[in-house]
């Protein structure tokens, strides 16, 4: 299969910031495609959404079957590869091919700040999520658990900082998140990672005091019946009564 390029990166950004972009080559391995290319910015910190599209569908939709730096959130740097699995894509392919890449800076919705793959919330507690706001526009805040949704806050302020109530009897769990949607644009949308909900009182606290008083009682009882009688089966004496 041969493979030409045609390679045009639009760069939106209202800073003086210089952006460029470089396509060193286009690697053919086997069924898959690598395109290398450089993107250059003079602030390392903005990022980039980058997208491949093909002639085969007139440039029309982004290519799905691709994996590397490619996507939301790439950052600028030197020998950026987006690798294209061709077969997966379009199945059989005989023929001359052009390839594009756009992208544009990257600015999402929200960014979050407080939450990581270690972090637990206590139910019957209340928990401050923090984000980075990338616009001024209303956004609807959901807490969701495998997929599901628990509860939902539409049109809030998009002020980087919302309370969130665990309810008590929540279920204990790993798979929870938060999503943040662009009201006015539902594909703008951002998903936490992955966080814990925790009993608000581990268990093994919760056992440990009646453990505690199990035993005190027994230690009770165990004085009780000791201090009857000996191994012998004898009474305790009575104290003598006092003389004048």
């Amino acid at each position: 299969m041969k493979a030409s390029l045609i390679a045009a990166l639009v760069l939106l950004s209202t800073s003086l910031f210089a952006q460029k972009v470089a396509i060193k080559r286009v690697e053919l391995a086997g069924e898959k495609i690598i395109v290398h290319y450089d993107l250059e910015d003079s602030n390392p910190n903005n990022e980039y959404q980058i997208g491949l599209y093909s002639s085969q569908s007139n440039f029309a939709t982004a290519l799905t079957k691709v994996k590397g730096d490619v996507g939301n959130e790439v950052k600028p740097g030197s020998d950026r590869k987006i690798e294209w699995s061709v077969r997966e894509e379009l199945g059989p392919y005989k023929g001359r091919l052009s390839l594009e890449v756009r992208g544009k800076q990257f600015v999402t919705v929200a960014k979050f700040t407080n939450i990581t793959t270690a972090t637990k919330m206590k139910r019957g507690k209340n928990h401050t999520i923090l984000w980075k706001p990338g616009n001024s526009n209303p956004v609807n805040i959901e807490f969701l658990n495998g997929g599901q949704q628990i509860n939902a806050q539409l049109n809030q302020p998009n002020n980087g900082s919302y309370t969130l109530y665990i309810p008590k009897k929540q279920s204990k769990g790993k798979d929870y998140v938060i999503r943040i949607t662009d009201t006015r644009n539902t594909q703008d949308v951002v998903v936490s990672k992955p966080f814990m909900v925790a009993p608000k009182v581990p268990l093994l606290l919760k056992l440990v005091p009646v453990l505690a008083l199990g035993g005190a009682a027994a230690v009770v009882a165990g004085s009780a019946g000791g201090g009857g009688t000996t191994d012998g089966g004898d009474k305790i004496p009575l104290p003598a009564f006092p003389t004048n």
